[in-house]
């Protein structure tokens, strides 16, 4: 009798064996986020500003030249990140200004919740700004988030001696030192508890600093460094740029704590901003900056490492989105797709491991109703762009109780068609040179903005109107 029971015992370690050796090996993954920070604010990426450790991880992975936030604000972009859906699919037509209802709700599926699901720990640090902490709406937590440190928006009143941090529901008050070490601290307590106590366990974390969003605080020695570099440069630039190198070192930080921990190797990160910069040289040679649906308001740096799998040093001319995350990080993971819902992504995997090209069914696109033009809808190297038919009408700069109707009700109008691959800065308009190409991608322009607008909620929000005249005119 026992030796009838210890045969179906070894088949059952037989069988799990692998499946745990499987679940062990399964990597880790890091998104690290600037707030604000442009296309070309990297060294990497042509900017004065030396980012020796973000650099780094284009040197040990690679580099994308045409990645592209969700959005070009942040509320909706890092949405877009955490959901692989259009942020207007979940209900966010702008950034969560105080007192609006809206927020990232529970229903929606987001990838922290996938892959705690799939048994891995979870950590956000910095910059939440999806939901108010600390309220009625969706916390962390319900996002899939075993442990949290972050703000609700900016770090207040600056950089420098934040007071508005939370960690786990507690307010902390006032913390020295700058914002960035401040997060960058945490996720480092964060990872070294992680391994002394779950070792085997995968991880996922978000790293959301709020660098270069103002107000900004940088270090004293670190802006008299850019000036003595930039003599021709005003203060408050130095200071932008300081900005931007501080929040290098506290990367720096975390990559050093990943590779004495040893757990570089098995960890895929990924670098980028939320959206475009506000600096002329921060988007250069891109039209538009941040909220704008040009280039510059959502074409950001875009670094991918995963060391072993990613060949190192590769620089890609491929179009990923914010919106692919979760279907590749869901596959790296073996994880399965959230049913019932429409993504706006794919998986890029085959593209970062095997160099194989993107093959995009369906165009990415990005719509905010607060600016003109308002959408812009992406095709190959063919970019087409619209006006709402309220375009005319004066906008709030925080979305408002009589705006949500219009955005329900407008047509897409005024379009205009740019090929990027000839005409990256978007000023030479070539419908009537391609009747064809424009009349398609109108059709289906036109079907998607219909699609979102209709799914997305119907907030009860509150009557404000302090913006008189059109934004982005």
């Amino acid at each position: 009798m026992k030796q009838l029971l210890r045969i179906p015992l070894l088949v059952l370690l037989t069988i799990l064996t692998p499946l745990l050796a499987t679940a062990d090996d399964r990597p880790n993954f890091m998104i690290i986020m600037l707030d604000d920070a442009g296309w070309t604010d990297l060294s990497s990426y042509g900017s004065r500003i030396q980012t020796p450790h973000m650099d780094g991880l284009a040197e040990q992975g690679m580099r994308f030249t045409d990645c592209h936030s969700a959005a070009p604000n942040c509320s909706p972009s890092r949405i877009g990140m955490l959901t692989g859906r259009s942020p207007i699919r979940a209900g966010i037509f702008n950034f969560l200004n105080a007192g609006t209802p809206m927020h990232l709700q529970a229903n929606e599926v987001t990838l922290p919740n996938l892959l705690q699901d799939a048994g891995y720990a979870t950590g956000h640090f910095g910059k939440w700004h999806v939901s108010r902490l600390n309220s009625e709406q969706a916390q962390p937590e319900d996002h899939g988030y075993d442990y949290y440190l972050g703000t609700d928006n900016n770090a207040e009143p600056s950089h420098l001696n934040p007071e508005n941090f939370v960690r786990n529901g507690i307010e902390l008050g006032m913390i020295k030192g700058y914002s960035c070490d401040i997060v960058a601290d945490e996720a480092i307590g964060w990872l070294k508890a992680h391994v002394s106590e779950e070792e085997k366990q995968p991880f996922f974390t978000t790293v959301w600093f709020h660098e270069p969003h103002e107000r900004i605080a940088s270090p004293p020695d670190l802006v008299d460094e850019y000036k003595d570099r930039h003599p021709e440069i005003k203060k408050r630039e130095a200071e932008y740029l300081a900005n931007v190198a501080n929040a290098d070192q506290a990367v720096g930080r975390i990559l050093a704590t990943l590779e004495h921990l040893n757990l570089d190797e098995n960890t895929v990160i990924f670098f980028t901003s939320d959206n475009g910069g506000l600096n002329d040289f921060s988007n250069a040679g891109l039209r538009g900056k941040k909220s704008n649906v040009w280039e510059g308001g959502h074409r950001v740096p875009g670094i991918f490492r995963w060391p072993g799998k990613i060949t190192a040093g590769t620089v890609s001319n491929d179009t990923i989105g914010f919106v692919d995350l979760l279907p590749t990080f869901c596959e790296m993971a073996g994880v399965k797709l959230p049913k019932g819902r429409t993504l706006d992504g794919i998986s890029i995997v085959d593209h970062l491991t095997n160099d194989q090209p993107i093959k995009r069914e369906d165009p990415l696109f990005w719509f905010f109703y607060r600016v003109n033009p308002s959408m812009a809808f992406r095709q190959g190297d063919w970019v087409l762009i619209s006006n709402t038919s309220d375009s005319q009408r004066p906008k709030t700069h925080a979305i408002s109780k009589e705006d949500l109707p219009i955005i329900k009700s407008a047509t897409l109008t005024d379009f205009q068609l740019f090929n990027l691959k000839t005409d990256l800065d978007q000023t030479n308009n070539v419908i009537d040179d391609n009747p064809e190409q424009f009349e398609k991608m109108k059709k289906q322009m036109m079907k998607v903005h219909r699609d979102i607008v209709t799914e997305g909620e119907h907030w009860d929000l509150p009557v404000q109107n302090t913006r008189k005249k059109p934004i982005g005119t």
